[in-house]
């Protein structure tokens, strides 16, 4: 018989059937299992579930000692992380101060920003795909609001990018890249009008894309999936469209033109090679293709992103390799959202970067290797530990039962931040 009891009344020797909650409300893969161990039962009852299902015919019942513990069952439960997401997307971003602050403390902003980017991005967008004349002005606020965010965190708003599953794939890139580009800009010391116009050029890369046939209902939702040659046409046809508008920069409408060339020559439109690339479309090749990896297409599936770093650090003649160092720098060696093995068996998410190591950055413990089970995800400051937590390389997740790359990475991700600071 199966009977929902909360999870304070839970005890040894009662089988667990079901969590009456979501999954990263709990420190358990597997629902079903008979509570034998005290840690087990600790770590339901230290949860943020709001009761649990048994099942009598496979463990202990549960009987009521006393009026005083249906008092406890019929108590709201506390307000689920979803609530908390749901008011995150209802706030309005607005322009703050710059000074430094946590990951913790920049995500609500960072998430406010990027849902009214989203909006304005969306109108700009389907414009284009009418026939209407692109009026950059109504998105290009969108451009300082990421620049304040990028300038109090570095890694806030990319990282909320990198592990939120809602974001809607060409709004989340053109989001992404911009912020990509406007942290490198700042990290190469550019002027501070050329850092402000990097970022709008990131946010305007691909808008070509929505004048290609098809592009309001590409193959598979992803517009990669074009035929490559008809594809390619969104270099021209954004670089017109921004032309057109009759105000933007030259440093925007090159790297909207010339950001997939290559520095040896093999890239497209014009095959140019090394330093007859503009400056800004070397940064905006490595800033867009970075980002690109990270999500499938029919062309290829998507990579961790410290496997994307280490892609692009072979790809020989592809890159301006002293700004793809800088790059690294920018975002780290294992970017926020990176799998890791750690030297003491346990597998972990990098959810921050260290100002002390940049080697040795912070990390969401999820899962160990030794035992083969999850464990009760905690952080750990991999600069401030013991030669056993360490990174030993990228994590390899083949096997392990574990849900797919894109829903782990977003739900390790709420399991550090749920509530912060």
């Amino acid at each position: 018989m199966l009977k929902q009891i909360a999870v304070s009344d839970l005890e040894m020797g009662m089988f667990v059937h079901k969590f009456e909650g979501r999954w990263f409300d709990h420190p358990f893969w597997k629902a079903k299992f008979l509570i034998e161990d005290a840690e087990k039962l600790a770590a339901i009852k230290e949860s943020r579930l709001s009761a649990v299902v048994i099942d009598t015919a496979r463990g202990r019942d549960f009987t009521p000692a006393a009026p005083a513990r249906a008092a406890v069952q019929t108590s709201a439960p506390a307000a689920p992380a979803a609530s908390r997401l749901r008011s995150i997307r209802q706030r309005t971003a607005v322009q703050v101060a710059t000074q430094p602050v946590t990951m913790a403390q920049e995500l609500d902003t960072a998430q406010g920003i990027a849902d009214q980017a989203q909006a304005k991005l969306g109108n700009a967008f389907i414009a284009a795909r009418l026939g209407k004349a692109l009026d950059v002005r109504k998105v290009e606020p969108v451009v300082s609001d990421i620049l304040a965010s990028v300038r109090r965190n570095p890694q806030a708003f990319s990282g909320l990018m990198r592990c939120k599953l809602k974001n809607e794939a060409v709004f989340r890139h053109a989001l992404s890249v911009s912020a990509l580009m406007v942290a490198l800009a700042d990290r190469m010391k550019l002027p501070p009008a050329d850092v402000h116009n990097c970022g709008l050029a990131g946010l305007l890369l691909d808008i070509g894309v929505n004048y290609l046939p098809h592009a309001g209902d590409p193959p598979g939702g992803d517009y990669r999936n074009i035929d490559e040659r008809v594809w390619r046409q969104h270099v021209m046809l954004g670089y017109r469209a921004l032309q057109n508008d009759g105000v933007l920069p030259d440093l925007v409408l090159d790297a909207c033109l010339f950001h997939h060339e290559r520095m040896d020559g093999r890239g497209y439109p014009q095959h140019r090679t090394g330093e007859d690339i503009p400056l800004v479309a070397r940064m905006a090749a490595i800033c867009d293709s970075f980002d690109f990896r990270l999500s499938p297409s029919d062309r290829s599936p998507a990579v961790d992103p410290a496997m994307a770093i280490e892609a692009m650090k072979a790809d020989t003649g592809a890159y301006d390799p002293e700004i793809l160092r800088v790059f690294v720098e920018t975002v780290g060696l294992y970017p926020v959202g990176s799998f890791v093995t750690l030297a003491s068996g346990k597998l972990a998410m990098v959810i921050d970067e260290s100002k002390k190591d940049p080697t040795r950055p912070v990390v969401q413990a999820f899962y160990s290797l030794v035992s083969g089970e999850r464990i009760l995800p905690h952080r750990i400051v991999l600069a401030e530990g013991n030669d056993n937590e360490r990174i030993l390389g990228i994590a390899d997740l083949t096997g392990l039962e574990l849900p797919d790359d894109a829903q782990l990475r977003e739900l390790v991700f709420l399991s550090a931040y749920r509530n912060p600071a």
